[in-house]
């Protein structure tokens, strides 16, 4: 009789062990479910209306002004060259390193700023038309000139400062520096894209809907380097607000991807 008890008291012993475990496998499982769940990443918020739209870049969202007046900012400049010579810029012109021009994350694509090298106290008025850098730390991307003019080319970057400057005025006689004058982004020609295709016949059947109800339907043809883009654009306003009125009306009635373009 004793050995059948030891043998009992065995498998007793091992189905208690087996218990715990279980038990501690659980508890650890709700201790897992309990934790506090990751914060996700934002989304981006929604499109302002009359506000360029917001775009991703390795991970992150960048959201371009729409007003570049009054606009300054200090940090660090570096350069871009050969290895994107050639190729499009964030406004479709095709990058020249030879040129003088500039990336920036947010300022509205084509205003014209002024970089100060607060290193050797050079400066440059140059246009924006392309989107970067994006490294943290750094705020403007020069063109290989550019940077050549400013003594950034060496270092490879530089501390500026950058100020927006407007639309520049031709000078009055030769050899005059030149004069800007500030934008207006209020009042001008406004129009709206509501589509764009590879196709030109989907373009024109579009064109053809939209001018049963509204002005100005029309086609503007796109060359992106491989292929061709039709984008459809309809109605006209002289004026931001009444353009804001016009999109979200468009918006309304069935083009929710509708956005501002100014002519």
């Amino acid at each position: 009789m004793t050995r059948p008890l030891r043998s009992k008291r065995n498998k007793v012993g091992w189905f208690a062990a087996l218990g715990v475990l279980i038990g501690l496998w659980l508890q650890a499982c709700a201790t897992v479910q309990q934790a506090p769940p990751r914060t996700p990443a934002p989304a981006p918020a929604a499109k302002a209306i009359g506000q360029p739209k917001p775009y991703k870049v390795l991970g992150a969202w960048y959201y371009p002004i729409s007003d570049a007046r009054g606009f300054e900012e200090e940090g660090i400049a570096s350069w871009y060259g050969e290895q994107f010579h050639g190729r499009k810029t964030s406004n479709g012109e095709t990058y020249d390193m030879y040129g003088i021009s500039a990336a920036h994350k947010t300022l509205p694509l084509g205003t014209y700023v002024r970089v100060h090298n607060l290193a050797n106290d050079r400066t440059l008025d140059l246009r924006i038309n392309d989107r970067g850098p994006f490294v943290n730390g750094r705020i403007i991307d020069l063109s290989y000139s550019a940077a050549k003019a400013l003594g950034v080319l060496g270092p490879g970057t530089a501390p500026v400062k950058i100020a927006a400057l407007g639309a520049p005025v031709d000078p009055k006689a030769p050899g005059q520096p030149t004069q800007y004058m500030p934008l207006d982004y209020y009042t001008g020609n406004f129009t709206f894209q509501v589509g764009a295709f590879t196709e030109h016949a989907n373009a024109q059947r579009l064109v053809q809907k939209l001018s049963q109800q509204y002005e100005n339907a029309h086609t503007v043809p796109y060359f992106d380097g491989n292929q061709t883009f039709y984008r459809v654009r309809v109605g006209r306003s002289a004026s931001l607000e009444a353009a804001e009125q016009y999109e979200r009306m468009l918006a309304q009635n069935g083009y929710p991807g509708v956005f501002i373009v100014a002519e």
